[in-house]
């Protein structure tokens, strides 16, 4: 009982999702003793689903490892590629199989209050017996009570969108990965390493809805809130599940996405644009958005990266509003000169 309660309150401990999982998995195998746990999350578009391994332990491993956050989307598997695994997660309810001369795979389905999002995954020697399930179970519980307080904390209330005060450590992690990946790409790799390294990397764009003080002021704060709720359903529709979205205040949004070229980038941010032009709002009518995003650089500062895009926007709306504007771009063309200076205005 000792090792239980020492575990729970490891895992609930730290307010990070990366800590969390990481700690769910250090505790199972501790308590369960498999020969490997995991959890893996869903991520990609529903129709091309694939697996994101979040934190994976055999019992050799000193520490739990998992997937890049660079990884590159279409080197993962698809979720069909494990069956017993995609039905777990599909159906929402525990699976196990047992396969002649191998171990025992038990899968169950990690679930928040809005929905299900990924799989926990044990190979144990023998079936799981009906405590170890109740332990598990349990475990999760307490797993799933604890996103739900993350949630509460880290997401808007309206939108239920991320929030501001998660995006710089968002950003520093996506900063750190790249850091960390271009001094891997200074060290030497064989022919299949090299094909296999990632070539994407992050992009910060900042959404603006065009004119919604007029919203609010012609029909009233509780359609413009429905407004916002509306246009944060198109941007989880337009956007990748492993994006990440941010509701800044008012109507300002951010997007912390991965993109192989400035093209890409701006291709999502149109896709966008476009999906939201075309929608009809219930009792608005047609809405506009203006978007502006920069490539995010090694050494990057949130309040550097912002800057820059806050700018791209800002001369969307200057320049007839109902567009996507690269900062990188403004630059080449002129409008603005390079600063590679790191921001002191502090945003946050």
């Amino acid at each position: 009982m000792t090792q239980l309660v020492d575990h729970l309150a490891e895992m609930t401990g730290y307010r990070d999702r990366d800590v969390l999982d990481v700690t769910l998995v250090g505790a199972l195998r501790d308590m369960v003793r498999p020969q490997c746990v995991a959890i893996f999350r869903a991520v990609g578009e529903v129709d091309q689903q694939r697996w994101l391994t979040r934190a994976r332990q055999r019992a050799e491993d000193p520490a739990p490892s998992g997937d890049p956050l660079w990884a590159e989307l279409e080197s993962l598997p698809l979720l069909d590629d494990h069956p017993l695994r995609a039905d777990c997660f599909r159906q929402a309810e525990m699976r196990t199989c047992t396969a002649e001369g191998t171990l025992t795979t038990t899968c169950f389905p990690l679930t928040t209050d809005r929905e299900i999002v990924g799989v926990l995954e044990l190979h144990t020697r023998r079936v799981l017996t009906l405590e170890e399930q109740q332990l598990v179970g349990g475990i999760l519980r307490v797993y799933r009570n604890f996103q739900g307080l993350l949630d509460y904390s880290e997401r808007d209330t309206l939108t239920g969108l991320l929030n501001r005060k998660t995006f710089d450590d968002a950003f520093l992690r996506s900063t750190s990965a790249l850091n960390q990946r271009q001094a891997e790409e200074q060290e030497p790799a064989s022919g299949s390493e090299r094909r296999h390294r990632p070539t994407s990397q992050p992009w910060l764009g900042v959404i603006d809805i065009d004119h919604f003080k007029s919203v609010n002021d012609t029909y009233g704060h509780l359609i413009g809130d429905e407004v916002l709720l509306l246009l944060s359903r198109l941007m989880r529709g337009c956007f990748r599940l492993h994006d990440q979205l941010y509701r800044f205040g008012g109507e300002e949004f951010v997007v912390l996405l991965r993109a192989n070229s400035e093209a890409d980038a701006h291709a999502a941010f149109e896709r966008l644009r476009a999906t939201v032009q075309s929608y009809a709002f219930p009792q608005v009518g047609h809405i506009t958005i203006s978007s502006g995003f920069t490539e995010v650089r090694a050494g990057d500062t949130p309040s550097g990266a912002f800057e820059r895009a806050d700018k791209a926007v800002y001369y969307a709306k200057q320049n007839g509003r109902n567009r996507v504007v690269s900062y990188q771009s403004l630059v080449a063309q002129g409008v603005f000169e390079e600063d590679r200076r790191e921001s002191d205005v502090e945003l946050f």
